[in-house]
């Protein structure tokens, strides 16, 4: 068995991982072609995601669940692959059945956690999350449920205790927690003990993580990994509904298949980890109190992303840009009300300078940074460095 490196746990921890052909223990008796039941995967001797729920031993829901997971379509109409998919969990949730299933979507190389439930009495799949980092989403230890009554999160045979949002210890029934309060457009935080293992033999006291809140729409995957906490404080007073939408940080650079964009799919800026913040500097309209704005930066399946937010003097709502891909020039455009601007950012040395265009008032100007109104057709800026001069385009369609 090869080691497979898993984010979350130290470089050295190795995850075993155990896919075979033929299942074993509970999953054997299944039906020729029906989903297996746990997965697969060992830390060890530990099973990392055993057959967990009360109807997990359930022949005839087994197949059910197997005939809904067949039937469902990604939104590139790609199929999911059964022999190396798992029923995660199934039982039951507030009365209702629910099963949790770990999708391998080969096609697209993403993996996918489908929720079936019943519709007019036939199993159906009701939500279904791509999971944001490239791999399996078994090598997680904690996923999110979207239940009725609240947040839940199913954990692997990993966790020890859950930390929920208000940092009380979640209840659970096999592996699936009791329901939390999670705001809809803000994030928080989610935090697991992990027991010591072969792949982590100290375990890990905090393996800290962000829910970007139940207004996260299908498919986006709502939990962000968020190791040393920058992300809490980076998120801090911003509306992740915000921030999602097609205008905001995450959702504003489409994910493209072949030479289309694809507005179904998770965008390419969505986030998977690493989320920081650091202030650029200030910025004061009309004779205002100046505003601060800061930079984001984070790490998506598709590279670094960055955006900037202008955060009022006032405490009133922040406004953010959309996405820009990491370059060395940094090129955003800030819907301030009343005032649109166009913010540019660089690494400064003793060698670059920024070009505008002619009569283009600086509101300001610093080395690294210069914010000028928003241009109302499209306009050139160039950033000059010792070898080499960069070009980024702002304005017009």
């Amino acid at each position: 068995m090869a080691p497979v490196r898993r984010r979350g746990i130290t470089a050295t921890a190795l995850l075993t991982l155990l896919l075979t052909a033929t299942a074993c223990g509970p999953v054997a008796d299944r039906q020729p072609g029906d989903l297996r039941v746990g997965y697969d995967s060992l830390d060890g001797d530990l099973t990392v995601w055993p057959p967990r729920g009360t109807l997990a031993g359930d022949a005839a829901v087994r197949s059910a669940v197997t005939e809904a997971v067949r039937d469902w379509r990604s939104p590139a109409d790609d199929r999911v692959h059964l022999p190396t998919s798992g029923i995660l969990w199934s039982g039951e949730v507030g009365g209702a059945p629910l099963a949790l299933v770990a999708a391998d979507v080969p096609g697209e190389s993403a993996s996918w956690l489908l929720q079936v439930t019943t519709e007019d009495g036939r199993y159906a799949v009701t939500r279904a999350a791509e999971y944001t980092d490239p791999g399996y989403l078994v090598y997680s230890d904690v996923l999110p449920v979207h239940t009725s009554d609240g947040r839940r999160y199913l954990t692997s045979g990993r966790v020890q205790r859950l930390l929920g949002p208000d940092g009380r210890a979640l209840r659970h029934t096999d592996g699936l927690t009791e329901p939390v309060t999670v705001p809809a457009c803000r994030a928080v935080p989610v935090t697991a003990t992990l027991r010591a293992t072969e792949a982590l033999p100290r375990g890990r006291a905090a393996d800290r993580l962000l829910d970007l809140g139940t207004g996260t729409t299908d498919p986006r995957y709502p939990l962000v990994r968020d190791e040393s906490g920058s992300g809490k404080r980076a998120l801090t007073g911003l509306d992740t509904c915000a921030l999602a939408g097609e205008e905001g940080p995450f959702g504003s650079v489409p994910r493209r298949i072949g030479d289309r964009d694809a507005p179904r799919s998770v965008p390419s800026s969505w986030p998977m980890t690493k989320l920081t913040v650091r202030t650029l500097g200030e910025v004061a309209l009309g004779g205002g109190e100046p505003a601060e704005l800061e930079q984001l930066s984070w790490e998506t399946a598709d590279g670094t992303m960055t955006a900037v937010v202008y955060r009022p003097a006032d405490g009133g709502t922040p406004v953010v840009s959309p996405a820009d891909r990491a370059n060395p020039l940094q090129t955003y455009t800030l819907p301030v009300p009343g005032q649109p601007l166009a913010v540019l950012s660089w690494r400064p040395t003793a060698d670059s300078s920024l070009s505008t265009p002619p009569d283009t008032p600086r509101l300001v100007d610093r080395p690294g940074l210069v914010v000028v109104p928003a241009p109302t057709r499209s306009e050139t800026f160039s950033l000059a460095e010792a070898e080499k001069t960069h070009y980024r385009s702002l304005g017009g369609r």
